[in-house]
C-alpha cells in the first residue's frame, strides 16, 4: 500500500474511496510495487483534455492519464487522472458495467506508474494481458466501486 494514497472526485461522480484503496492495495501486493505517493483523481472530459494538452501535447479527450514523479527513484510516485465521462462512454461502447470500466482504468493507470508501456504493439500486448489478468482477479470490486449512481 502506498504510504500516501489520495482519491478525489467531483460531486457529479461518486466513487467508493475505500474500495479504490483496496484495489490499489491488492495490485501493490500482486505486483510487489514500492509506492510512496499516489493520487487518483476522477475528473470530467474538460479537465482531462486540458491535462492531455498541457502534459502530453495531445489535443483530444482520453479516458486515463498517468503522470509519474520524480524519475529515477526506487519509490513509485504518481498521479492518475480518470475521466468519469469517458469511462461512461467506454462502458457503453465495450458493453460492460461502469464499475468494471473504472476498475480497468485504475489498473491501467497503476500499471503505467509501475513501468508498463503501451506505445509499441509488443508492449501493448504485455500490458493488456496484465490488465486483463488483474481485472479478472479484482472483478469483485467492480460491483461496489460506485456510490449512489
Amino acid at each position: 500500500m502506498p504510504k500516501y494514497l489520495s482519491v478525489s472526485t467531483t460531486n457529479k461522480f461518486k466513487i467508493n474511496k475505500k474500495v479504490v484503496h483496496s484495489i490499489v492495495s491488492e495490485i501493490n501486493r500482486e505486483l510487489n510495487l514500492k509506492f510512496s505517493e499516489l493520487e487518483i483523481n476522477f475528473v470530467n472530459n474538460e479537465t482531462i483534455l486540458e491535462l492531455n494538452k498541457k502534459y502530453l501535447k495531445h489535443n483530444y479527450n482520453t479516458d486515463v492519464i498517468t503522470l509519474t514523479y520524480p524519475e529515477g527513484t526506487f519509490q513509485l510516485n504518481g498521479y492518475i487522472f480518470i475521466s468519469y465521462e469517458q469511462a461512461k462512454e467506454n462502458s457503453n461502447r465495450f458493453i460492460t458495467s461502469l464499475g468494471n470500466e473504472i476498475l480497468r482504468l485504475i489498473i491501467h493507470g497503476v500499471l503505467h506508474i509501475a513501468g508498463f508501456k503501451d506505445k509499441e504493439i509488443a508492449e501493448k500486448k504485455i500490458m493488456s494481458n496484465e490488465e486483463d489478468r488483474l481485472v479478472k482477479k479484482l472483478d469483485r470490486y467492480s460491483k461496489t466501486i460506485l456510490k449512489n449512481l
